[in-house]
């Protein structure tokens, strides 16, 4: 029986990449699954007859050139973060399968996969429930996802539309005073959710979704008077609404609707005496089990290796006061 198993790459520069710089990142594959790792032209191979390491070495070199697509690059972090994510016999290290809980998107080039445990209880989260909270810090993945499970939720035909929202904090400027219609007027405030969209698949398809209705973009205060049926709903930024916007928006809730709360409570721009909405909903609907509550912290930071060090920096000082 022919133990060897070939990875083709579309081209010498991805395997290039895919190796690193004097193959470091080869040793770390390598390391990682306990077998030598071959190349030669624009092919990976390794000597080994065990389908589950055949399983792990097809998942991580896959993932790697999903990531240099994104990215244009590969780095250590990046390949630690990727052998950190386990299947198959690595599972048990890593407390979570992130093949098991990737994200596939209908005309998309690649799967988007939880980087971290919390990121893959996110995951899970949005496939088990109907409502999920995601609290977390910048660059954390929380508002990533949410925007690739609702491509995904859309365009499987699971639900007919997406709804965006997020909270109008006026900052010296009125809404009211904005040129352009009223999509034109909220584009600004939503534009972190079409960089994800515009990550996830090819900007086309965003452009053709949102001409044709299927992505609905909405500020707060018009969800009132609303029921949002067949539709997947974010709420961004949740963390600057008030508690009664909070309670106003949960209750748009209708027929086979998901809906993904997102937001950061360090990051509160209402005035002093106002009470956050997501503070308040993470206190009050924390019993509920058909809601889920993922709270994501600096660890899960994968925007890149040093926001990652500004956000633990903070998280401590938070814990000293």
């Amino acid at each position: 029986m022919n133990s060897e198993y070939t990875i083709v790459l579309s081209d010498s520069e991805i395997l290039s990449q895919v190796c690193g710089t004097n193959d470091s990142n080869l040793k770390l594959i390598e390391k990682h699954i306990g077998v030598p790792v071959f190349t030669r032209g624009n092919e990976i191979s390794i000597e080994e007859e065990d389908p589950r390491i055949r399983e792990t070495f097809k998942f991580i070199i896959d993932r790697i050139v999903d990531e240099i697509s994104d990215s244009g690059s590969s780095s250590s972090d990046l390949i630690h973060s990727i052998l950190n994510t386990g299947i198959s016999f690595g599972e048990a290290d890593s407390g979570f399968n992130a093949g098991k809980y990737a994200i596939s998107i209908p005309g998309s080039t690649r799967k988007i996969y939880p980087k971290t445990k919390n990121q893959a209880e996110l995951v899970k989260a949005f496939r088990k429930n109907d409502l999920v909270f995601a609290s977390g810090p910048a660059g954390s993945g929380k508002t990533f996802l949410a925007v690739a499970e609702a491509l995904s939720l859309v365009l499987s035909k699971k639900v007919n539309s997406i709804v965006l929202t997020r909270p109008i904090v006026e900052a010296g400027e009125s809404l009211g005073f904005l040129p352009g219609d009223l999509e034109d007027k909220i584009n600004p405030y939503l534009r972190p959710l079409y960089d994800s969209m515009n990550a996830c698949l090819p900007r086309e398809i965003v452009h053709k979704l949102t001409e044709n209705g299927i992505i609905e973009v909405a500020p707060l205060a018009y969800m009132r008077g609303r029921t949002l049926n067949n539709c997947a709903v974010i709420l961004d930024e949740a963390q600057n609404t008030t508690a009664e916007q909070m309670k106003m928006f949960l209750t748009r809730m209708g027929e086979n609707a998901k809906v993904f709360i997102t937001g950061d409570i360090t990051q509160i721009d209402l005035p002093r005496r106002s009470t956050s909405g997501l503070v308040h909903a993470l206190k009050i609907l924390d019993d509920i089990p058909e809601i889920s509550i993922v709270r994501l912290s600096g660890e899960d930071v994968v925007r890149s290796p040093l926001v990652r060090k500004i956000v633990q920096a903070y998280e401590k000082e938070l814990k000293n006061e």
